[in-house]
């Protein structure tokens, strides 16, 4: 009787569905306002909450660490965490990331200053530009295919995006800001700058919590996808969103 029991024992450790739910998750992201951000020393935004409420679904512990984004990427390809948010889909990191089910919608465009009557339609419209923009960055590669478009555009890459909307808004030598529309907004509220306004989306792109395929048991994706739907399903990630003032992604 007593191998029996081991042996049962033993096998339950061994299912990937049991382990997927117990092992601890570490999940490593940027101050990326509003989606993620410390408040008294403690990771915060609808991206957190959301992997909270997962996770406690779930009964497996997770901790959440902000980090410089390079370190924090670099730590999830070393195996020093778990996986990071929240990040767009690429090729390059579909190689490497097992993406979640999309949890934001992110609209990407341009920022001016109030006195520029620009109304962005299409790419020609900003002919002649010089852009600032957060990178290297999926926001950077963005604007990388719209200058293979039309080539008069110069691009002013920063490794920070209030360094962006702060030379906007002060006239050093850019005209416009490509930016995620939420970050810019909360950026601008924060830094108190009162001349710039948003002109127009470029694009909309889904946004996700990317789980590192060398490792994470897919069983561990998994679980966290069919427990994230299960929470979408009875109203959990609307109501828990409502307080940001944002909506779930619509799941059919």
């Amino acid at each position: 009787m007593k191998k029996i029991m081991l042996f049962g024992a033993l096998l339950i450790l061994l299912l990937p569905s049991a382990r997927a739910g117990t092992e601890p998750l570490i999940f490593n992201t940027q101050d990326f306002k509003p989606f993620s951000y410390a408040a008294n020393g403690v990771v915060s935004g609808p991206g957190a909450d959301i992997i909270r409420k997962v996770c406690e679904t779930m009964g497996t512990a997770c901790s959440l660490r902000l980090r410089p984004w390079p370190r924090a990427q670099h730590e999830v390809r070393q195996g020093k965490a778990n996986a990071m948010f929240v990040i767009g889909w690429n090729r390059e990191r579909s190689q490497w990331l097992h993406f979640s089910t999309p949890i934001f919608i992110a609209r990407y465009g341009f920022f001016v200053r109030k006195d520029n009557p620009l109304d962005f339609k299409e790419v020609n419209d900003i002919k002649g530009y010089t852009v600032c923009v957060y990178g290297p960055s999926s926001t950077s590669n963005n604007l990388d295919m719209i200058k293979k478009k039309i080539k008069d555009l110069t691009i002013d890459m920063t490794i920070q995006d209030e360094f962006a909307f702060k030379k906007l808004s002060g006239r050093q030598s850019i005209d416009a800001v490509y930016s995620n529309r939420d970050v810019g907004y909360k950026l601008i509220k924060q830094l108190g700058l009162t001349n710039i306004r948003y002109s127009g989306d470029h694009l909309k792109k889904d946004y996700y919590i990317g789980f590192s395929k060398q490792f994470n048991d897919k069983a561990v994706v998994d679980l966290f996808n069919t427990t994230y739907l299960k929470l979408y399903k009875n109203g959990s990630i609307r109501e828990l969103l409502e307080q940001y003032a944002m909506k779930p992604v619509p799941i059919e």
